[in-house]
């Protein structure tokens, strides 16, 4: 419906009409159509709507990479999507330097791959830091050695299976990491000219901070591009609740595997010692038999216990329960 003038309104139209200033031919052209130019090289495949929902997926996949990686690092890691846009597949593999990361990932049961692009700085620190350092990049990129990559391998093994959770609400993904390419020509998983959705990431490390990028393309996506909207995106979600979720998510945490160690005592003794160490040798620890021990779950000290037996197995027998205001 148009908008309504006022009398007061109408006069002054007439008033600006009758005295030239206002023209009616500019008038007539105005109201023409408006022509878009419109690029069939880069057909609009994303729309807004599509990009915002791969937003919010990989915010969720962001928080888990940021719970899972420090079991991993021992360091903070912080991840937020910085943004998300569309472009072709050409002039996203032209912005790649070399070396570079990229995790070539099958994302079944959709046809086609995907991409994760790790910033080269975030990849050495991670090397850094998994081989005992303190996490820093190197000054120089250089070409990764066969054990550092090893070690990516086994990270972006680990990114790859947390994407299993946030894409649930639009498809059940058993994604897999087919390889890791550290040479940009030797990723050229589609056409040059079709389009991909890029999730940009920002990761940080401790004080090391750098892009992620997930590369979509439009044809991988295309099958489940209309549940790509907030809409259904949200509906699932509600449809997907339970009203027995918090038992649900307490029998989930009931089966994690958490390592238990109990500590008899520590020792210390030169390489020399240790080196002329043979079977039936004994070594003298700082604790008395029935002193009592630290046990450990995970790397918390939980339980003070007892040694001994059970049957044919050692045993503990725990004596007390640490708080954790203790």
């Amino acid at each position: 419906m148009g908008e309504v003038l006022s009398q007061n309104e109408i006069d002054n139209l007439l008033a600006a009409l009758s005295t030239g200033e206002l023209d009616v031919d500019a008038i007539s052209e105005s109201d023409e159509k408006q022509v878009r130019n419109y690029d069939f090289g880069r057909p609009t495949k994303f729309s807004k709507e599509h990009l915002r929902t791969l937003e919010i997926i990989f915010e969720h996949y962001g928080r888990l990479v940021s719970t899972n990686l420090p079991v991993y690092l021992r360091k903070n890691v912080q991840i937020t999507v910085a943004s998300s846009e569309t472009v072709t597949f050409n002039e996203f593999s032209n912005a790649l330097s070399n070396p570079v990361v990229l995790g070539i990932v099958n994302f079944e049961p959709l046809n086609g791959n995907i991409i994760i692009d790790l910033a080269t700085n975030l990849a050495y620190a991670m090397i850094d830091r998994m081989l005992g350092g303190g996490g820093l990049p190197i000054d120089k990129p250089r070409d990764f050695s066969e054990i550092e990559m090893t070690i990516i391998q086994r990270i972006l093994v680990m990114m790859v299976n947390l994407l299993r959770e946030p894409w649930k609400n639009v498809l059940d993904i058993s994604p897999v990491l087919q390889r890791v390419e550290t040479n940009p020509q030797f990723a050229q998983i589609i056409a040059p000219n079709e389009m991909i959705a890029i999730i940009t990431l920002n990761m940080k490390i401790g004080d090391v901070e750098g892009f992620v990028n997930v590369c979509l393309p439009f044809i991988t996506l295309e099958s489940v591009m209309d549940k790509l909207n907030t809409k259904y995106w949200f509906s699932t979600m509600q449809e997907n609740r339970d009203e027995n979720y918090e038992d649900y998510i307490e029998s989930m945490i009931r089966r994690v595997d958490i390592p238990i160690r109990a500590i008899l005592g520590t020792s210390r003794i030169s390489v020399s010692e240790f080196m002329d160490l043979q079977i039936g040798d004994c070594i003298r620890l700082d604790t008395k038999v029935d002193n009592e021990m630290d046990v450990y779950v995970g790397n918390i000290r939980k339980f003070t216990a007892l040694p001994g037996v059970d049957e044919d197995s050692y045993a503990v027998r725990v004596t007390s329960v640490i708080r954790e205001e203790e």
